[in-house]
């Protein structure tokens, strides 16, 4: 099937920026994929097209709605819809950049995804069935691909229910403070997740704190310390019935890279404590966090380009917890190579619009996992309420997902599709 028409409107997001709606025809068939948009953004990830000048203060995109509408739509009208590693090769080689900034990331991943959604409609398949075969068949649809039904992962999901950072306007350093229910099915994990959340707003209420919610549906109360986040969430989880480190997990992304200031003599400065440290030092500040609850996950906990420091945090407490690199990593093939070389952190954060494309994504995912890396796979803080990373998560069997607090449209529609699915697969 040959792909007829390219479409793109320009949309909100969830800050209420304009971002991208990607519509892909064939056979009278559209497929749809709404771009993302992350805030706390890596210097290496791939480049986002904006327009500059007043309107919508210069976020808006329509110069990359005219690079689908011209070169782009020119270069894919025609070609196999269920090809789509040439497709991905066509969108890559037409922008020839290295970060993609000719036509923009945001409009190539456009093309990306609604390409694959599309041919999912054609075979009548699921989109995380779809993704699976071609994840296994080197990005091209075969038609003779026979999928097992009990072979697909539900994963383990990280709710965001305390923000700081730069995706809230508080005092907390922290950017993300997660929970990981610990059960086998979804369905029990959302709720402990819904319980734990409702609970931690009535904490928070009760100590006459700010229930006001950051970027990703979380809590962003200012509070005394780094340290009172956690706590508080230890209340909640206790508060709600269950146990910290049996029934629920902490995991933190501390998104170094806001964190460290070149001009410092101790290079990480932490507001909310008010205090600045050496890469040495903040990692002993991990070593008594983990001492001290249940952390089984740290994100970025380094910055980007600190890889002495990745090395090191590594070799001091890579064994007793997950390290994720994000702003390290950016879903790049070339970075994840050598952070493997270098033996810095053990898990490889995946989020689509850092890297452009559905197969570059795809290959990001099957290196981090030869090399023994853990796959974890996440929305940006700009969401739109796609759903497609759910998908994602379970095609690929990555294993992990996070997609913020279990509240607000644009989150919950990958919690409540991850829902669909695992009904789907039990029934």
């Amino acid at each position: 099937m040959k792909i007829e028409d390219i479409k793109a409107i320009q949309i909100l997001d969830s800050r209420g920026n304009p971002t991208l709606r990607v519509s892909v025809k064939a056979d009278q068939k559209w497929g749809d994929f709404s771009v993302p948009s992350g805030a706390s953004t890596g210097t290496f990830e791939a480049h986002e097209l904006r327009d500059g000048g007043k309107a919508y203060h210069g976020l808006g995109v329509e110069k990359a709605i005219k690079h689908i509408d011209n070169e782009i739509k020119e270069a894919l009208v025609g070609q196999d819809v269920f090809d789509q590693k040439n497709i991905d090769r066509i969108l890559t080689e037409l922008d020839g950049t290295e970060n993609k900034s000719k036509l923009g990331a945001n409009a190539i991943l456009g093309v990306s995804g609604a390409s694959t959604r599309l041919a999912s409609k054609m075979l009548n398949l699921p989109l995380y069935k779809y993704i699976r075969a071609i994840f296994e068949q080197d990005g091209k649809w075969q038609p003779d691909l026979k999928l097992s039904e009990n072979n697909f992962v539900m994963p383990k999901m990280f709710f965001n229910i305390l923000n700081g950072g730069k995706h809230a306007d508080n005092n907390v350093d922290i950017q993300e403070t997660m929970i990981m229910p610990n059960r086998d099915s979804v369905a029990e994990n959302v709720k402990i997740a819904a319980e734990v959340y409702m609970t931690l707003k009535e904490i928070i209420k009760s100590k006459q704190l700010n229930v006001s919610l950051g970027d990703e549906g979380g809590f962003a109360p200012d509070l005394e310390s780094n340290n009172k986040a956690l706590d508080l969430v230890l209340e909640a989880i206790v508060g709600s019935g269950y146990k910290p480190g049996e029934d629920v997990y902490l995991a933190l992304d501390v998104a170094a890279n806001e964190l460290y200031k070149d001009d410092s003599d101790e290079k990480y400065v932490l507001n909310g404590d008010s205090v600045s440290l050496s890469a040495v030092q903040l990692v002993s500040l991990y070593k008594e966090f983990l001492a001290t609850y249940p952390i089984i996950s740290i994100e970025d906990g380094l910055a980007e380009e600190d890889w002495d420091g990745w090395k090191m945090m590594s070799e001091r407490i890579g064994d007793k917890v997950q390290l994720v690199g994000d702003d390290l990593f950016v879903t790049n093939v070339t970075r994840i190579q050598k952070g493997i070389d270098l033996n810095a952190a053990n898990s490889v954060l995946i989020k689509m619009n850092q890297i452009g494309t559905i197969t570059e994504t795809f290959d990001a995912i099957k290196l981090a996992r030869a090399n023994g890396y853990k796959v974890f796979v996440s929305h940006r803080s700009g969401e739109t309420e796609d759903s497609y990373i759910a998908d994602l998560v379970v095609g690929t069997g990555a294993g992990q997902i996070k997609a913020g607090a279990p509240a607000r449209g644009e989150r919950t529609s990958k919690y409540n599709r991850l829902l669909e699915i695992e009904k789907e697969l039990n029934g």
